[in-house]
């Protein structure tokens, strides 16, 4: 997750802080990861907006990719396997993919969730 990031009730997220899958080298719960986003997968969660970025670690196998249609050039299946984990990790029709957002759509969502998180406070 993001800090300092909510996806707001009140404009149909799930009141969480944004999550973020870094795609590189295994890391600590909880560290700080030099990365950069490539895309967003549009999720919903029994009906709440829960948006996952997907970003790239800096100095890994991934770290030149610039986008989601790169990742699927040189890494065939792994968005297919993002997109199925995560509409059933938490169960049969528990959540819903609406595919995948570029680069830009990835930092508006961010920017929105940081805005939100700061009028909440």
């Amino acid at each position: 997750m993001i800090p300092r990031t909510l996806l707001d009730k009140e404009n149909g997220g799930d009141g969480d802080p944004l999550d973020i899958l870094v795609l590189g080298p295994p890391a600590e719960r909880g560290s700080i990861i030099s990365c950069k986003l490539i895309g967003v997968l549009y999720l919903k969660d029994r009906g709440e907006r829960d948006d996952k970025l997907i970003a790239v670690a800096a100095d890994s196998p991934f770290d030149n990719l610039k986008s989601i249609k790169e990742l699927d050039a040189n890494f065939q299946g792994v968005s297919e396997i993002i997109t199925t984990w995560f509409s059933n990790y938490k169960g049969p029709d528990m959540m819903q993919a609406f595919g995948f957002g570029d680069a830009r759509a990835a930092n508006k969502v961010l920017e929105q969730a940081i805005r939100e998180y700061n009028t909440e406070k």
